[in-house]
């Protein structure tokens, strides 16, 4: 069984996925934004991303600096296989939990 994901968790693994090589904060937070339509603190995708590292969900290195950025460097981001199987798993799970329900719902009551 993979590890198990939250729904930002997952919005922000797959904006890494998305992205591809240019999976780096920023573009992230703009990503899971857009995704979302709501104003996300950028603290809460650099604390998820390395919440994500820890569980062995993605993994970061350093770009070079820029000029643009003062000479720091980027900390870019890629999707490890268990990153991948953990999402599969996650669409899975809510693909069983929503079979059998219309969309749109309707109330009942």
């Amino acid at each position: 069984m993979a590890e198990f994901l939250g729904p930002f968790e997952q919005a922000v693994l797959l904006a890494v996925v998305r992205l591809g090589e240019g999976a780096y904060g920023r573009a992230i937070l703009r990503d899971v934004q857009n995704r979302l339509k709501r104003e996300i603190a950028a603290g809460a995708v650099h604390a998820t991303l390395e919440r994500l590292e820890r569980k062995g969900l993605v993994a970061s290195r350093l770009g070079s600096g820029t000029a643009m950025r003062d000479g720091r460097a980027r900390r870019f981001y890629t999707v490890k296989a268990a990153g991948a199987r953990a999402l599969d798993e996650a669409r899975r799970a809510l693909d069983q939990v929503w079979r059998g329900c219309d969309r749109p719902v309707k109330a009942t009551g």
